[in-house]
């Protein structure tokens, strides 16, 4: 899962970041107004972290611009505002939660723990695809009730196919959502077929259906019917 932080405090942004990082997210940072507002537009996100008061802007113009936009990702407001007016205003022009500072990181966590789920899953702890079973919070595959093991980057490729189920998705899409700014480091998407190829040969040897079709010239997508 991918993960922007909008924060301009230094100590924090810098907390947040490594907690999540552990948590095994991809995480991409912004400390101003403009490069928040570049990222939002360019890239997508599961789920952006927005601070109100920045430097050169009001965090709040960053949420509308992402509705205007259609976002999917989850919004969650940070702020040492903790007046009623601004929990509300934030609320209704489109973000999902508030959370005060100070705060305790793993309930940010748990937080966009449970966004993500109402977002992607319908809000459930386990997903089931046809003997294909998933469990987000423990990051476990089963197929069949067997456990399949997989790497980080190719569990991380499953969830971001289930989350985005019959959708044509491009390898630059894919790319930036698994390694987020690192990904213009590379020079081509092999790297992306290699772990494609591992994580369809896992699952086939449990005995899960081959649910990954490539669409040439384009990407890849997960599609059930």
């Amino acid at each position: 899962m991918k993960i922007l932080i909008i924060e301009d405090n230094k100590d924090l942004q810098n907390s947040i970041v490594q907690y999540l990082i552990n948590e095994n997210y991809i995480v991409e940072i912004a400390s101003d107004f403009l490069s928040a507002s570049e990222k939002s537009e360019i890239y997508e996100y599961d789920c952006i972290i927005v601070d109100i008061t920045l430097p050169d802007g009001n965090g709040l113009d960053i949420i509308k611009k992402l509705k205007k936009n259609n976002s999917k990702a989850g919004i969650i407001i940070i702020s040492a505002k903790n007046s009623l007016d601004d929990k509300i205003i934030g609320l209704d022009i489109g973000a999902d939660d508030y959370i005060s500072k100070p705060f305790h990181i793993p309930e940010l966590n748990a937080r966009i723990k449970a966004l993500i789920r109402r977002k992607n899953f319908n809000g459930k702890n386990e997903i089931n695809i046809e003997g294909l079973t998933l469990l987000p919070e423990d990051r476990r595959v089963f197929v069949n009730e067997t456990e399949v093991i997989l790497t980080i980057k190719e569990y991380d490729l499953l969830l971001y196919f289930i989350s985005n189920l019959n959708r044509t998705i491009t390898k630059s899409s894919i790319a930036e959502h698994l390694w987020g700014d690192n990904a213009d480091q590379f020079d081509s998407f092999d790297f992306i077929y290699s772990h494609l190829k591992n994580l369809r040969k896992k699952l086939d040897e449990k005995g899960c259906p081959d649910y990954i079709s490539t669409v040439y010239g384009i990407g890849y997508i997960f599609k059930t019917t």
